[in-house]
């Protein structure tokens, strides 16, 4: 299949690779020259034959509205535009409906793998018609992994269910990655054990909490045993607060998730305000001690 591709990034630029090396011809655009096969959106458009697919990879936000924006004055009647970002699933209807207006068709997909995604594939969750997604199942065959369809592409629902799917996807793994970080920070504290990265390796195969996510940390203990060359300061990308907010909106109780979206906000707090206070309360009704600060 013929195939546009808008943004080049770290996501991007290996979708390409990995498409092209399935046999699909790409025209991709991006910003930076030195990796784009045409000068504008308009001209990588016009390279397309139709019925065009023009997949976006930008970030969320006004990036993709002001792509999408784009697209619908160049696209014709039948073209098809799959959002494979982070948007936030509430973009998607304002994004199909705008496209609706000229007849172009729309897919959101959620799309996991991060940089390895070039060399193990994609987990890929859509949402849109069936008979759109049915059209772009070449590209999803070519991008998610070896194996039976299933276990690495799913139709989630309508337009936004895909990104609804990888907002909670996220939710989950922000939950995952606080867990193993917490054991790893207990084991470093403890006395007991005194080879860390060593027991953490030795979870790696034949128990319960072992993961791709839990290969990961063993790799970046390899490179840094005691993680000592980074700071603890974690951005969120803004799909843990979706998350949580829609788990409030449907009264469903997430504790980990929000817990783990809470230790990303603390650990950006060199001084927190809370703790002062705690501090100032326990020395107000107890007398206990507190450390004063410098300066």
């Amino acid at each position: 299949m013929q195939l546009g591709l808008v943004g080049l990034g770290r996501m991007g630029f290996n979708m390409r690779e990995r498409l092209r090396a399935a046999g699909h011809e790409v025209v991709g655009y991006d910003r930076n020259p030195d990796v784009s096969d045409a000068a504008s959106v308009a001209e990588m458009v016009e390279k397309l034959a139709g019925p065009r697919i023009v997949w976006i990879m930008v970030p969320h936000g006004d990036p993709t509205r002001q792509t999408i924006e784009e697209l619908s004055g160049l696209l014709s009647a039948g073209d098809l535009v799959i959002e494979g970002g982070n948007s936030k699933f509430t973009d998607d209807q304002a994004n199909a409906a705008l496209l609706a207006e000229n007849d172009i068709k729309y897919v959101d997909v959620g799309v996991s793998g991060g940089v390895w995604g070039a060399k193990n594939g994609y987990g890929l969750m859509a949402g849109g018609d069936a008979e759109d997604v049915e059209r772009a199942l070449p590209i999803f065959d070519a991008l998610r992994p070896e194996g039976p369809r299933e276990e690495g592409f799913a139709h989630a629902g309508p337009v936004g269910a895909g990104h609804y799917a990888k907002m909670v996807h996220n939710g989950i793994e922000y939950g995952l990655m606080q867990a193993y970080a917490e054991g790893f920070e207990l084991l470093a504290a403890s006395d007991v054990v005194t080879d860390v990265p060593a027991t953490i390796k030795a979870w790696s195969k034949g128990t319960v909490v072992r993961s791709w996510l839990l290969d990961l940390l063993v790799r970046a203990l390899d490179e840094d045993p005691e993680l000592s060359e980074l700071r603890g300061y974690v951005q969120d990308s803004g799909e843990g607060r979706w998350t949580i907010e829609e788990a409030i909106n449907n009264a469903v109780p997430a504790p980990v998730m929000t817990a783990a979206l809470y230790a990303r906000f603390a650990s950006r707090q060199e001084d927190s305000p809370a703790m002062k206070a705690v501090s100032a309360l326990r020395n107000q009704f107890g007398g206990h001690a507190v450390q004063k600060s410098e300066g």
